[in-house]
């Protein structure tokens, strides 16, 4: 309770409280150390130092809408793998999110008028700026999510390739021209930008996500405010910095802001009407209860929410193929992704050797389980204790259920958040436990007798975002390529679940929430479409060969 109290002030108060608890007698000079200890942050030490280099200090504002303040709450992001605090940031209040989406209004009707070309060149310009800085940036995803070192590393490359993309988008992205059943009339269409896109990212891709919505949506026109995830303020600080800087040597207005915040906050932005464009990455019931509330004032939203994503080995696999991808689709970001692999669908004849080959391959991750930024880490921790709690619970649930642990099930011994990467084997495809996404690393291996039976088992959960066959066999491929196959809005062959390019869009159907984001055409997301009839015939002429006149 004491150090729960402590938590909330500043680092100076904390060590002259400490040392008052100390000389009251309340704390043994033993005492003292430790919490000294604990109460000290990673940005002062020289081994972080590359949190400096992003421009963050101990103390960091965090709302920018031209200027940076902060004058909310002030919380302190954590260490997962340590538990050690890193720095503190003060987040914004319902005020000053009200002011942001004010400023950010006014930004776009400025940014509107600046040709999409131009607007393609400023995305370029933040491209090249996150190249500049991936290196330190990578590392603090990676210090403050809990994923690796590569992982890290890749999230901000997502980032820098959607600005590649969207410079390309800002020369091609168009409307069309439509044949008239008037002579000498001529139908177009146009996409024009929606105003202010709104932006509530959740915290296992803190950075990722606010770029794939940023760079489509400043491409295409519109501005962006940003809320990122509460556990994960510093990475949308020192984003928000990397954007902030090239929008100030190119003398724009906030055409992207950030409110960090509590629910409060984030509650008036989906409610503010001005937001013209809610996109929402989190669990199903906040987005179920999000997409209700812009949909109440009807505007548009993109939900990004769960997902229980399903890997089919067909009795024709490559089973070494398979193998491999199992690996990294149940346990890449500790099993964090909401495309990480939930359940393998094994035919029967594969099904018992390719446990044993997969608990094999389980086995020897067990010594490369570590603190995220250390070089041999292949797991690193789960994001909170709440995590932990959620394995825990999941794992004895699934026991009581008939469930067998073929691997794993145990909280590792050491400071931070860390488990074991878990198999689970003979529970029905229809276990309540199995329907059910954890965030952790747990996958459930199911026995069936055939494809058409796996695929219906793939499609009976409740979500549909990502999915994925192993098979060599070419009826089988089409089969669940087509309407017959996977209900899901990412439907793979012979690949992982998780690791989606920029290239396609990314999203899924059903409580997924059916949003896109990305690349394709997700683009049209982010805009309204204008209908346009021109008459060029110097007469009126109705459709339909209606008349309508009197002489």
């Amino acid at each position: 309770m004491q150090k729960e109290r402590v938590k909330d002030m500043d680092n100076k108060t904390m060590i002259a409280h400490l040392r008052h608890l100390t000389r009251r007698g309340v704390l043994s000079n033993g005492q003292l150390q430790q919490q000294l200890r604990s109460v000290s942050y990673l940005i002062d030490q020289p081994e972080y130092s590359f949190l400096k280099d992003l421009g963050l200090e101990r103390d960091n504002p965090g709302v920018y809408s031209g200027q940076w303040q902060g004058r909310g709450q002030s919380i302190t992001s954590y260490d997962p793998g340590t538990g050690q605090a890193i720095a503190t940031v003060r987040q914004g209040s319902v005020q000053e999110l009200h002011q942001a989406v004010g400023l950010t209004v006014e930004a776009y009707k400025q940014w509107r008028q600046v040709p999409a070309p131009v607007r393609g060149e400023i995305v370029r310009q933040i491209g090249d700026e996150l190249r500049k800085y991936k290196e330190p940036l990578g590392k603090l995803v990676s210090l403050e999510v809990g994923k690796i070192y590569s992982e890290g590393q890749g999230e901000v490359q997502e980032f820098i390739d959607i600005c590649d993309y969207a410079v390309g988008l800002s020369r091609i992205y168009a409307g069309q021209l439509i044949n008239s059943e008037r002579a000498q009339h001529t139908i177009l269409e146009a996409w024009r930008p929606l105003g202010l896109v709104g932006v509530i990212s959740a915290y296992n891709f803190p950075n990722a996500v606010f770029g794939w919505n940023a760079a489509i949506a400043l491409t295409t026109g519109n501005t962006v405010l940003w809320k990122g995830a509460p556990s994960t303020p510093l990475v949308s600080v020192a984003t928000t910095k990397i954007v902030a800087d090239v929008l100030h040597r190119n003398n724009l207005p906030p055409v992207v802001s950030l409110c960090q915040g509590g629910t409060d906050v984030g509650t008036a932005l989906v409610a503010d009407k001005r937001v013209n464009l809610v996109s929402f990455t989190g669990s199903c019931q906040t987005g179920r209860d999000v997409g209700v509330e812009v949909q109440r004032r009807f505007g548009k939203v993109i939900l990004e929410l769960g997902g229980n994503n399903a890997l089919i080995i067909d009795e024709s696999a490559n089973v070494k193929m398979a193998l491999d991808a199992a690996l990294f689709g149940c346990i890449g970001t500790s099993g964090q992704r909401c495309t990480t692999t939930r359940r393998i669908i094994v035919h029967e004849k594969l099904h018992d050797n390719f446990v044993e080959a997969l608990t094999a391959k389980y086995s020897q991750l067990l010594p490369r389980i570590g603190h995220q930024l250390e070089a041999d880490t292949l797991v690193g921790p789960v994001h909170t204790q709440q995590n932990v709690d959620s394995y825990k619970a999941t794992i004895e649930e699934a026991k009581l259920l008939g469930g067998t642990v073929a691997f794993g099930g145990r909280v590792v011994q050491r400071p931070g958040h860390y488990v074991e990467p878990t198999i689970i084997t003979g529970l029905s495809h229809d276990a309540s436990v199995v329907h059910r996404e954890t965030f952790a690393p747990i996958v459930y291996v199911l026995k069936t007798r055939s494809v058409d039976e796996a695929i219906a088992w793939n499609n009976e959960v409740e979500q549909g975002l990502s999915s994925a066959i192993f098979t060599e066999n070419m009826t089988q491929a089409f089969k669940w390529i087509g309407a017959q196959g996977s209900d899901c809005g990412i439907v793979n062959i012979n690949t992982t679940t998780n690791g989606a390019e920029i290239g396609g869009a990314f999203g899924g159907e059903k409580a997924t929430g059916g949003g896109r984001e990305s690349g394709s055409d997700a683009w049209k997301q982010y805009c309204k479409r204008a209908t346009i009839t021109l008459n060029h015939s110097g007469e009126l002429a109705c459709a339909q060969g209606v008349v309508f006149n009197v002489e």
